[in-house]
């Protein structure tokens, strides 16, 4: 490892329930679907900055500006898979509310697992269903 990195999020294996644990929060959501058209859902979770947040990643503080080379990358049991900015959901940035959705119109989420859903997006391509792995890497800085 390089002596100016500083360890990303330190793994964690989190179920539905383990999810339930963090704060639930509630977003009505409009997107269209390329295959199903337009969709409005209501979905409850916690917020993706929370759970992260708690869980890592080493952001170095000598360093300015340092969540900004952070990505996150999210990938579903079906293969598909999504990336944003920490930027996009740090309050001090662009704080967007995105949700590890538990729940979706009311229904649990226990057997099929967490959804990844971003309420900014109007196009449903970045929501997530069945959340397998979320990876944090703060290796992105632009090379010289």
């Amino acid at each position: 490892m390089p002596r100016d990195r500083v360890p990303d999020a330190r793994p964690a294996r989190l179920t539905v329930s383990d999810l339930r644990a963090w704060p639930q929060h509630g977003v009505e959501v409009d997107f269209a679907g390329a295959t199903s058209g337009e969709q409005h859902h209501r979905f409850t979770g916690p917020r993706l900055y929370d759970v992260l947040s708690a869980n890592g990643p080493g952001f170095d503080p000598v360093r300015r500006k340092d969540r900004l080379r952070y990505l996150v990358a999210v990938r579903g049991t079906d293969g598909h898979h999504a990336l944003l900015s920490w930027a996009e959901t740090d309050p001090d940035f662009a704080g967007a509310p995105v949700l590890l959705a538990l729940t979706i119109d009311s229904i649990p989420l226990d057997v099929a697992g967490p959804q990844l859903v971003l309420p900014q997006d109007r196009c449903g391509a970045r929501h997530i269903s069945g959340i397998s792995t979320i990876r944090v890497d703060g290796d992105c800085a632009p090379r010289a």
